[in-house]
C-alpha cells in the first residue's frame, strides 16, 4: 500500500503477491482454506518458526503438489493468514472510529481502539505468532508497516471529518504517531501476564490525548 497524501482518502492498493493461484472452484476453495486453517492450528502449538510445510500436508491431508500450487513457501502462508487477521483488525478499527462525531469523542475512541486491538490477539491468540513471524521476514514486516499506514489513514480521515480547521498535515503526523504507540503498546502488553497487561494498557491510556489542543494554531 502507498503511502496517502494529506486529505486523500483511504483506498486499498495491491499487497506484495503472496499465492501462486488465487482458487476460483468451490473444492480448491475448500482446499485453500483447509491449508490456511492447519497452518494456522500449528502455528498455535508450535510456533511460527517451529511448523514446517510438510506439516501442513500431513495436518491436512493435502498433497504437497497442492500445496505448493497455492502456496511457494511457508512465508506465503504466513503473510496470506496475516493479510487476513489484518483486515479484521481493520473492521475493528472502523467499528470504534465509526461513533466519532466531535474532538470530545477522540479519547474514548483512542481507548477502545487499543481495547480492541488487545482483546483480538488475546481471543485469537494465533495472531501472536504471525505478528512475531512478521518481525522476522522483511516481506512480512512490509505487510505489516503498510497496515500500520492503513489504520492511521482511518484515523485521519475521521479527525479531518470532524477538525476540518486544523493542518491535515498535522492530523496525519498524529494519526500516524497514535496508531503506532496503540500498536506497540499492545502487541508490549500481550507478551506480559494477564494482570501486567491490565496495568500497562491502563497506565497509557491515561496518557492519551484528551482532544487535538495541541494541534490547534
Amino acid at each position: 500500500m502507498a503511502r496517502r497524501k494529506a486529505g486523500q482518502k483511504v483506498v486499498a492498493t495491491a499487497a506484495p503477491v503472496l499465492v501462486r493461484l488465487v482458487p476460483t472452484q468451490q473444492r480448491s476453495r475448500k482446499r485453500f482454506e483447509k491449508i490456511l486453517q492447519c497452518a494456522a492450528e500449528l502455528m498455535a502449538e508450535k510456533g511460527s518458526e517451529a511448523f514446517r510445510m510438510s506439516d501442513v500436508v500431513e495436518r491436512s491431508g493435502v498433497p504437497f503438489g497442492s500445496l505448493y500450487q497455492y502456496f511457494p513457501d511457508k512465508t506465503a502462508i504466513i503473510g496470506t493468514l496475516a493479510e487476513r487477521y489484518n483486515a479484521y483488525g481493520r473492521d475493528c478499527v472502523l467499528r470504534d472510529l465509526a461513533v466519532v462525531q466531535t474532538t470530545r469523542d477522540l479519547y474514548p475512541a483512542l481507548c477502545r481502539i487499543t481495547d480492541s486491538y488487545y482483546r483480538m490477539f488475546m481471543e485469537v491468540p494465533v495472531m501472536r505468532d504471525i505478528w512475531q513471524a512478521t518481525q522476522a521476514d522483511r516481506a512480512l514486516q512490509k505487510l505489516d508497516e503498510e497496515d500500520g499506514i492503513y489504520l492511521a489513514g482511518l484515523l485521519g480521515d475521521t479527525l479531518r471529518r470532524i477538525a476540518p480547521n486544523v493542518s491535515a498535515t498535522a492530523l496525519a503526523s498524529f494519526s500516524q504517531l497514535m496508531m503506532t504507540l496503540i500498536a506497540a503498546t499492545v502487541r508490549h502488553a500481550i507478551t506480559q501476564d494477564t494482570k501486567e497487561a491490565a496495568c500497562i494498557l491502563t497506565l497509557f491510556k491515561r496518557m492519551l490525548p484528551k482532544n487535538l489542543a495541541a494541534l490547534e494554531m
